[in-house]
């Protein structure tokens, strides 16, 4: 259980939270509930319905985190479609997507809930024109209509009526993964002013990683753990066109193969999936039904995405396209 301490003197930003009104509904409105499906099968026709071809051991990883209860660790390179997998879930499931980024820095506090200062300020002053004071004043300033909900307090209460998707979690330091290993070990929390609050059904949970640094192994026996890596060209063209059915069959192959031939390059970032799908909207805006040199050229930023990178590939360009059926 986690047990945070009374209000800090700090303000963090609330962008993304929500008030912890009495009324509320966890869910946003939605009806749906996360759940299990009755089979691998199954669940990879769900996703597809929502233009996410998931092969099947991404499809067994996520049935069995469905089934099981446990939270679910994806990694591979960047672009591989980590992140999709949640948003997909979401919108199949007809649930909320509770997204928590990660970023170097972020602590608990930025994660869990903060207090609304200014609207309790404002309330403290009516309070005291009113000749309110003691106790009960506190208890009513401490209220929950105070409370703004960051994303793992806002999954909690919402519970299978959402997917917690905790984005690039090797983004954020040792402390806060000490800290998000015990939240989903107990899926609670306390808040000194107002009590234990915990999750009936726990949420879906799925975290990523880019590996730029290495999550400590208690986190990673708590989770089901899946490596996404890079489709070879044929599924690549399978997930394009399915992702951007208004693009050509034979540019999407030739993308799908010419990309696949820049992977093998020593790239500081290699393209992933999300880098071909944008270069091939970008060239079918163009105009372009097949990929020659010049309109590749002329749109290398949307797949290639550093200086040093695009220098080599414009000299290998030729090499690159001929590889391409």
């Amino acid at each position: 259980m986690v047990e945070l301490p009374g209000p800090a003197t700090g303000r963090v930003p609330t962008v993304g939270a929500r008030r912890a009104d009495a009324s509320f509904a966890p869910g946003g409105g939605l009806t749906g509930r996360v759940a299990g499906p009755e089979s691998i099968e199954q669940l990879q026709e769900l996703l597809g319905t929502q233009s996410y071809l998931a092969d099947r051991g991404l499809a067994t990883a996520v049935f069995l985190a469905l089934s099981l209860g446990q939270p679910l660790l994806l990694e591979g390179e960047a672009g591989v479609g980590k992140t999709e997998v949640a948003k997909a879930l979401a919108a199949a499931y007809g649930v909320e997507l509770i997204r928590l980024q990660c970023y170097e820095g972020i602590d608990a506090s930025q994660a869990l809930y903060e207090w609304d200062y200014a609207r309790q300020l404002l309330y403290a002053r009516a309070l005291h024109e009113r000749g309110s004071s003691g106790d009960d004043a506190a208890e009513e300033i401490f209220s929950p209509r105070f409370l703004i909900e960051r994303p793992l307090l806002r999954a909690l209460r919402a519970g299978e009526r959402a997917v917690l998707l905790i984005d690039e979690i090797d983004r954020a330091d040792d402390e806060f993964e000490a800290f998000l290993l015990e939240v989903l070990s107990d899926f609670q929390v306390t808040i000194p002013e107002i009590g234990t609050i915990h999750a009936e059904q726990a949420p879906l949970v799925v975290l990523t990683s880019n590996r730029t640094r290495e999550l400590h192994d208690a986190l990673r026996r708590r989770c089901l753990y899946h490596w996404i890596d890079y489709p070879d060209a044929a599924r690549e063209v399978e997930i394009v066109l399915a992702r951007a059915p208004e693009v050509a069959a034979e540019l999407a192959a030739r993308a799908a193969a010419s990309v696949e031939r820049l992977r093998g390059l020593d790239l500081v970032k290699k393209p992933g999936v999300a880098e071909t799908i944008a270069w091939v909207r970008a060239l079918t805006l163009l105009g372009a039904t097949t990929l020659e040199r010049g309109v590749a050229a002329a749109t290398l930023g949307s797949v290639i995405k550093d200086h040093d990178d695009q220098l080599e590939v414009e000299e290998r360009l030729d090499e690159i396209l001929g590889a391409a059926p």
